[in-house]
């Protein structure tokens, strides 16, 4: 990912939660040259000194097969991102995107079903604790699950290398930058409101 100086992210913690709260993102691998992607929700977690991506996709979707063929897979993940118009500028210039990307390189390798389980466990605490009735592991009927994990495959990815942007006007001056702050949260669209937040606490 081309990443201009001032728009380099490198705190692993601050990525970690940025990945936390936009844990939606795509892998890509690819077969006799074709690149493969697939849509998925993922994990990150820490174990010693390393960091891995966590997930798991359908037993019937081919991609899991090609993870030994592959050296390095990429996963994807994207916050919020909003068009910038450089009619909010104090001199001309040409408009320009504002967005948070953070690309995750490493070697993808499948996991036993314990460690599956344990991820899964995990998952649904994240995404079901706080409800009203929350679907966790332990409320689940062991005839059901063990049918769904055969449908399944779980990995992990040892995180390699971390590339990681904030496009989010840094290289504007204050004047420019509070206004495109100002301009975006009245624009009324859902992903500006948000990006106006992270330029906000920078």
């Amino acid at each position: 990912m081309y990443i201009p100086k001032y728009f380099k992210v490198t705190d692993v913690e601050e990525i970690r939660g940025f990945i936390q709260e936009n844990s939606f993102g795509t892998i890509v691998t690819t077969k006799k040259g074709k690149p493969i992607a697939t849509h998925l929700p993922f994990g990150f977690t820490r174990e010693g000194d390393d960091f891995y991506i966590t997930g798991h996709m359908a037993y019937g979707n081919p991609q899991w097969r090609t993870f030994d063929a592959n050296d390095d897979v990429l996963v994807m993940f994207q916050g919020p991102h909003a068009y910038i118009s450089s009619s909010w500028y104090s001199h001309e210039n040409v408009p320009t995107w504002n967005y948070q990307a953070v690309h995750i390189y490493g070697k993808a390798s499948i996991v036993e079903q314990d460690e599956l389980i344990k991820g899964l466990t995990i998952m649904l605490e994240k995404y079901e604790g706080h409800r009203e009735n929350p679907v966790l592991w332990n409320t689940l009927s062991p005839k059901l699950l063990e049918s769904e994990l055969k449908g399944i495959v779980g990995f992990k990815i040892k995180v390699e290398e971390i590339q990681a942007a904030y496009k989010l006007s840094q290289n504007r001056n204050e004047t420019d930058y509070q206004n495109i702050i100002e301009k975006l949260r009245n624009e009324g669209s859902p992903q500006s409101q948000q990006v106006a937040e992270q330029m906000d606490k920078k």
